[in-house]
């Protein structure tokens, strides 16, 4: 179905109108930052912007300007930038997660380690412990009788 030039003006309006709200933020409820919202909001099919069809180049001038804000560092579409804001919040958790691993493994490495060592200090507390001890087996040097000892006199 052909349309009418003045029609075909006003749809122009209708979807350069549309166009300027998506682009400014003004993203209806349950919308997109997109060529069927545009649609959607400007009231005309949405295959006119595919193809031959009649509203091609204006799908063509919406991503441009789309592509432009976007190089810029803004993003009309709030869900878009919620997205890549949590994704990049997302990112820096598990770096933190990872990080928090790394560590709470070297420290059960070390754990071990000094667990290690002071059984091993333990066992050799006892062990000096038991060869000082009075009731160990250790003999004695004999004493030698009195008369021997004022032969050699005192020390």
């Amino acid at each position: 179905m052909r349309i009418a030039a003045a029609q075909r003006i006003q749809n122009e309006n209708r979807i350069r109108a549309a166009m300027d709200r998506l682009l400014r933020g003004e993203i209806p409820p349950g919308g997109n930052c997109d060529i069927k919202t545009l649609a959607l909001e400007a009231g005309v099919d949405r295959t006119a912007f595919y193809g031959t069809r009649p509203y091609a180049h204006l799908r063509a001038e919406f991503e441009h300007r789309l592509e432009q804000l976007q190089q810029a560092g803004e993003t009309p579409d709030p869900k878009a930038a919620q997205i890549e804001r949590l994704k990049t919040e997302v990112e820096k958790l598990k770096n933190t997660l990872a990080q928090a691993n790394s560590t709470i493994q070297e420290l059960t490495e070390f754990r071990i380690q000094a667990l290690s060592r002071i059984a091993a200090q333990h066992d050799e507390i006892l062990r000096l412990r038991a060869a000082n001890h009075p009731i160990t087996a250790i003999t004695g040097l004999p004493k030698r009788p009195k008369a021997q000892q004022k032969l050699i006199g005192p020390c």
